[in-house]
């Protein structure tokens, strides 16, 4: 196991990399530093191996599907994972480090937000997304973590022993926020400075697709994590609709004694049945969620009697 491991996962940086790993290397001599290769088309591979990165390829394309690898091959006392593209400097590892040591942290969260990531920042549509993204999670799930879609973050070994990666590509960042405000897992903010990707570096985020996604993940997230919330809301919009149809059939009947919109009437009881039901699958769903939550802290224990004995082995 290692003591620190800095997780590099890279698609297309030739240009960063060796900066990345020379700057980690200089900051934590300690950690074993390692560099996912994700279908790279230029050099990559190469020049983290030539500066002394562990090298290893993940052939499945997207971000989350290399986060998967990472922890699920990574064993580790504290893991940093940052981006290769030489946006986060490496000054602020120690103190995120540390914080997972000596605190127990199970997830650092490198703040962008509070510094100068809406200066250094070029695209205008990132800042807007970003805040979006913050204050909905934040709002939803009654957190307060300050930069939800960062890549640089800091993680202890029973955080990412114990993370399920569903996601395949950038969403992979709301969804480690999500996941551990919702297991009730420590989480500390760190402010970091930003800094915009340098010269003839491309970024592989497209705002659109991307930010699309991201949405939907959130939206998915909160179905799967607060799913009473999730249904009522869609309970009480299939009510509220179901009464604005009803009132003008049930106004007419008390004008006239008829129903002269029976069909409306029909779509009304079948709508406001359909609230019932998801009401009450909110309430089943919720209860379901619960016992989840049990076995969770269960695993937590397991994870912890393996990081005991793999300690007591070295």
């Amino acid at each position: 196991m290692d003591k620190i491991a800095v997780l590099i996962p890279c698609y297309n940086e030739s240009k960063t990399v060796k900066k990345v790993i020379n700057d980690y290397q200089a900051i934590l001599p300690e950690a074993t530093i390692y560099v996912y290769d994700n279908n790279s088309t230029d050099d990559t591979a190469a020049i983290a191996e030539a500066e002394g990165a562990i090298v290893r390829h993940e052939y499945h394309q997207g971000k989350g599907n290399v986060i998967r690898r990472m922890f699920r091959e990574i064993d580790a006392e504290a893991y940093i994972m940052v981006d290769g593209d030489d946006t986060y400097p490496a000054e602020f590892a120690r103190e995120m480090v540390d914080k997972v040591l000596e605190r127990h942290v199970d997830m650092v969260v490198g703040d962008r937000l509070s510094s100068t990531y809406f200066t250094e920042n070029k695209r205008p549509f990132h800042n807007f997304g970003n805040s979006l993204v913050r204050q909905s999670i934040n709002t939803l799930f009654k957190s307060d973590i300050k930069d939800i879609m960062t890549g640089y973050r800091a993680f202890s070994y029973q955080f990412v022993k114990s993370f399920p990666v569903l996601s395949k590509g950038f969403e992979i960042e709301t969804e480690m926020s999500i996941h551990a405000v919702h297991k009730n897992l420590l989480v500390e903010n760190v402010i970091v400075t930003y800094r915009d990707r340098p010269e003839g570096s491309e970024s592989k985020l497209n705002t659109y697709s991307d930010g699309f996604k991201v949405i939907k993940t959130i939206i998915k997230l909160y179905k799967n994590y607060k799913p009473f919330g999730f249904f009522s809301i869609l309970a009480a919009i299939l009510m509220l609709l179901s009464l604005g149809f009803f009132i003008p059939v049930f106004g007419e009947y008390l004008a006239t004694g008829l129903v002269l919109k029976f069909p409306t009437l029909i779509v009304c009881g079948f709508v406001a049945l359909a609230a019932l039901i998801s009401f009450f699958s909110g309430v089943i769903l919720s209860t379901i969620n619960q016992k989840n939550r049990q076995d969770f802290e269960m695993e937590l224990h397991a994870i912890q009697r393996e990081y005991n004995r793999i300690h007591t082995e070295e």
